[in-house]
């Protein structure tokens, strides 16, 4: 079982920053994928990033690389999402996410945080 607390999110000007955090529950943190998912007003979720459970390969939307980059802490339970380059396109609420296995086709989790606001004005 794994709880998750997304903190982070705001409101920002078109071409501003942000950095998401997740906070995970438990003792088995490294045994999980990470991902972070949106959904904006009317659409439906959709992926953003993922991170493997060492942190050595990550996996992106095309629509985020180069924008984004998402890390994490196994010794702090932490997963972060930097957002770079922010696009009122971003605009969106923001939901961390594990899994044994995420990213890389695979975009089901079986553990979510309760979203945090992204907002970005143009």
């Amino acid at each position: 079982q794994v709880q998750l607390v997304e903190s982070g999110g705001g409101l920002v000007q078109a071409g501003g920053s942000l950095r998401l955090s997740c906070a995970a529950s438990g003792r088995t943190f490294n045994r999980y994928a990470m991902g972070w998912f949106r959904q904006a007003p009317g659409k439906g979720r959709e992926f953003v990033a993922a991170i493997s459970q060492s942190g050595g390969t990550r996996d992106y939307a095309d629509s985020v690389k180069g924008r984004f980059a998402i890390s994490r802490d196994n010794a702090k339970n932490m997963v972060y999402l930097q957002m770079n380059s922010l696009k009122p396109e971003d605009t969106a609420v923001y939901y961390c996410a594990a899994d044994t296995s995420l990213g890389w086709g695979r975009y089901e989790a079986a553990y979510w945080g309760q979203g945090t606001q992204v907002t970005v004005s143009s």
